[in-house]
């Protein structure tokens, strides 16, 4: 990443001009700032924009918090869908009806808001599987809990997203896939921060919807070109129940997630698979 820092200083002064001379855009479409330019051109209070070694920190957390939730919930999801093969064929179905007569390279963005079974199925590992298990919160001031208990100001406050996500109380057999559970007309009557696989509140995730875009692209895509099912774990012998969760910093397998990937053809896509 050295070559981005360098040229940190250009690339401001390439901008600023661009930002201060509204004269000569009246007419010409505005360009939508990137991460990079707002960073660049962050001011404090006092004026003060961020120094090369902030807009680092900045970047590095966007970069490498990103990557590692992203790249355990794309792998999560794809194991879900390989262990249960009748939900895998149907998010397969949905794609293909969407790509129908178009280059089935080319997921387009509008095309992501009518995978809805997908984003189900996506849902539901999220849930069951969250990349990150747990989040903190530092109390801002006293709470008032129920029978005259007070949390006082200060106080760190662990949530357990495991715990919510397979609260017996709250989801019917939390510790089965079923996505049927994020259909709308089951949706309606649950509590808002039962689900929270990207935190909530004004801290939350804030690339949740890139996230979610990015899950969409990848698990539709791999869907149209493979044909997914469970792979024995090397390190964990045949008769380990197949998998068993490593909850790090980001969530994880011990020794990995094992898949087998069946290049499909027009031949093999039209074969119905078993659980």
């Amino acid at each position: 990443m050295a070559w981005f820092w360098g040229r940190g200083s250009k690339r401001r002064a390439l901008i600023q001009p661009t930002e201060g001379d509204t004269h000569t855009h009246t007419t010409a479409p505005q360009r939508k700032r990137d991460f990079v330019d707002i960073i660049l051109l962050s001011q404090d209070e006092d004026g003060k924009g961020l120094t090369d070694e902030e807009i680092q920190a900045e970047a590095n957390t966007f970069m490498f918090a990103g990557h590692d939730t992203t790249a355990s919930a794309i792998c999560w999801t794809l194991y879900n869908l390989a262990r249960h093969s009748h939900y895998q064929e149907k998010c397969r179905q949905e794609v293909m009806d969407l790509m129908q007569g178009r280059d089935r390279h080319e997921i387009e963005w509008e095309d992501l808001s009518n995978l809805t079974f997908t984003t189900m199925c996506i849902r539901e590992s999220l849930r069951l599987h969250s990349p990150v298990q747990a989040v903190t919160r530092k109390y801002t001031q006293d709470m008032m809990l129920p029978e005259e208990r007070t949390v006082p100001q200060g106080t760190i406050c662990l949530v357990s997203i495991y715990g919510t996500h397979h609260n017996p109380t709250v989801w019917t057999n939390p510790h089965e896939f079923n996505p049927l559970r994020f259909d709308p007309t089951n949706t309606s009557n649950r509590a808002s921060h039962a689900f929270i696989p990207f935190s909530s509140g004004p801290r939350n995730c804030i690339g949740q919807k890139f996230a979610l875009a990015e899950l969409r692209v990848v698990v539709a895509s791999t869907l149209l070109r493979f044909r997914l099912t469970l792979g024995a774990n090397p390190e964990l012998g045949t008769g380990s129940g197949g998998v068993r969760r490593l909850p790090q910093l980001v969530l994880r397998a011990e020794g990995g997630l094992w898949l087998q990937l069946e290049p499909l053809t027009t031949a093999n896509m039209e074969e119905p698979q078993s659980d």
